[in-house]
């Protein structure tokens, strides 16, 4: 006969078990998400080197508020919070802005 203690044990393991495999691919999005803003950052750069040549200024609001409008409404279809996501974004877009004006 298996004691209950037996099995709390077995339960807590394999609970610590999964919490350890949930972190290891927590950790993996992480430095996912960090090539992820490094490959938007190159973009960014090449993006100002663009609108140098074409006359055109760093800033673009306009175009800010259209990429945090996109943001907030692929988030709204994932059902996270919209909040949220839009001030993760716009800081994003001041990471991009601040590489882009350093170019000048």
């Amino acid at each position: 006969m298996i004691a209950v203690d037996d099995r709390v044990d077995a339960r807590v393991e394999e609970a610590l078990a999964e919490l350890a495999g949930c972190r290891k691919s927590i950790e993996e999005l992480d430095q996912r998400i960090i090539a992820l803003l490094a490959e938007r950052v190159a973009l960014g750069q090449r993006t100002a080197g663009l609108k140098r040549s074409a006359g055109l200024p760093i800033l673009d609001p306009q175009r800010e508020a259209e990429v945090i409008r996109r943001a907030v409404a692929a988030a709204r279809a994932k059902e996270l919070p919209t909040e949220s996501v839009r001030q993760i974004f716009w800081h994003i877009v001041g990471l991009s802005r601040r590489v882009q004006e350093e170019k000048e």
